[in-house]
């Protein structure tokens, strides 16, 4: 099953500082046939302008994967971790038993990023809360995907999270194709930018594409194209 959600269908709303648009049922925003997709609770399309952001606030037991598509996104928690992560860099928080946090736009132009949380396994609730960012150069994933984070410790180099899911990502020339084994589980797949087709699909920039019951899916880059997928049970 592929189900392309186009982004003139997602729900949303613009705060004037904050443009957000979202792929499931969040904040104001209730459709009861779009509440989660696997373990993904919120996959938010969020464009924050410039000299504004999210000021202190708390989560419990979620686990927070924000991509920074274009611009920079400045954290700071009740941890006392600070850090800046900037366009194609990612980073996670994995909320636990409790953080409060604060995500701002200092820079003098809009940052636009995607914000995804992931729901934790049953068995890894009330962990203790944790940060953590790390710069993944696009290209250095070229033509393949780099797993940004993951619950799997197969994955050593990618940023942990306390489930059992990946986050991927990968930039692809137009006109060439790229394969993604999820061997039955569940797929959600956003092209940043640029159109493509998903097993003769076609999806535009930032639709999003829900797939399941498919062992692979091949991607074919109409236009050049940034990708970022995500894997669950």
């Amino acid at each position: 099953m592929i189900d392309v959600r186009t982004f003139e269908s997602l729900g949303g709303a613009n705060h004037g500082w904050l443009d957000a648009k979202h792929h499931f049922s969040f904040a104001g925003y209730h459709d009861p046939s779009r509440m989660h997709w696997g373990a993904i609770r919120v996959w938010n399309d969020d464009r924050i302008a410039a000299k504004s952001g999210f000021p202190p606030h708390p989560h419990d037991n979620m686990e927070i994967v924000t991509y920074v598509r274009t611009g920079a996104i400045t954290h700071k928690d009740s941890l006392g971790n600070q850090g800046r992560t900037e366009a194609g860099d990612v980073q996670v928080m994995s909320a636990g038993t409790g953080i409060t946090h604060a995500e701002y736009n200092v820079e003098d132009e809009d940052t636009t990023l995607f914000q995804i949380w992931i729901m934790p396994d049953r068995d890894k609730l009330g962990q203790p809360p944790k940060w953590g960012a790390k710069p993944f150069p696009k290209s250095d994933r070229a033509g393949d995907w780099a797993i940004l984070a993951s619950g799997h410790a197969a994955d050593a180099d990618a940023l942990s999270i306390n489930a059992d899911a990946r986050v991927v990502g990968a930039t692809v020339k137009a006109g060439e194709t790229i394969d993604y084994a999820l061997n039955g589980r569940k797929g959600y797949l956003v092209a940043a930018t640029g159109s493509i087709e998903v097993n003769g699909v076609p999806a535009g920039a930032r639709d999003g594409v829900a797939v399941a019951d498919v062992d692979t899916i091949t991607v074919t880059a109409l236009e050049d194209s940034e990708l970022v997928l995500v894997e669950t049970a």
